[in-house]
């Protein structure tokens, strides 16, 4: 970790990942979703105010230690039991089958053995439970595309580990779900490199 990771990192997430688009956005995603959740990259908690009332308690997995003075203020204002752990997403400490929903937003795009992760969530989740995502990745567009792998090494350094140019369809499609349904669309008031969408749900 470091300063940078462990200070500087979090709160410019968490400024940047309160604008109004993002919040939209994620409450477009999660307005729907039902049953025992895990959130994976909890990171500031900025989804819990789009979870539906029916929602009571969340277990959630978020490798930055960092991102707990946000965490807290957040979990305080909503009446939502969160089991928040400290620790990465491709090894996960929970039994096969125990959820209904796995969620991702923003979080993908980060996660260093994203294979591994995808296959947890996964092994996770009950049969027929679903993956609901929102996250950034690969543009079909040539122009774009060359411009987020001129871009990825800095980007990586900069968004603590973040990549601009991995395929999220054909991340989770590998990943072997049952079925995938994939919205795309480029992010409003965002450069393209960063703001090409996936929203998905994939069916275990």
């Amino acid at each position: 970790m470091g300063f940078y990771s462990d200070v500087f990192f979090p709160w410019g997430m968490n400024l940047t990942m309160s604008g109004k688009a993002f919040q939209e956005q994620r409450h477009a995603v999660l307005k729907s979703v039902d049953g025992k959740i895990l959130e994976i990259g909890f990171g500031s908690g900025l989804n819990l105010p789009h979870y539906p009332k029916q929602v009571k308690k969340l277990v959630t997995v978020d490798p930055n230690l960092g991102m707990s003075r946000y965490t807290q203020k957040q979990i305080a204002k909503f009446d939502i039991e969160v089991d928040r752990q400290i620790l990465s997403s491709e090894s996960l400490p929970m039994a096969d089958e125990s959820f209904d929903t796995v969620v991702s937003t923003w979080t993908l795009c980060s996660i260093t053995d994203i294979e591994a992760a995808l296959l947890e969530v996964k092994r996770v989740l009950k049969p027929s439970g679903q993956f609901i995502f929102l996250e950034h990745g690969l543009s079909p567009d040539a122009k774009v595309r060359r411009w987020q792998n001129r871009l990825n090494g800095i980007q990586k350094i900069i968004g603590d580990g973040c990549h601009l140019n991995r395929d999220m369809r054909k991340l989770v499609e590998e990943a072997g779900f049952s079925k995938l349904e994939v919205e795309n669309f480029y992010f409003p008031k965002a450069p393209r490199f960063l703001g090409y969408m996936y929203q998905g749900v994939a069916i275990k």
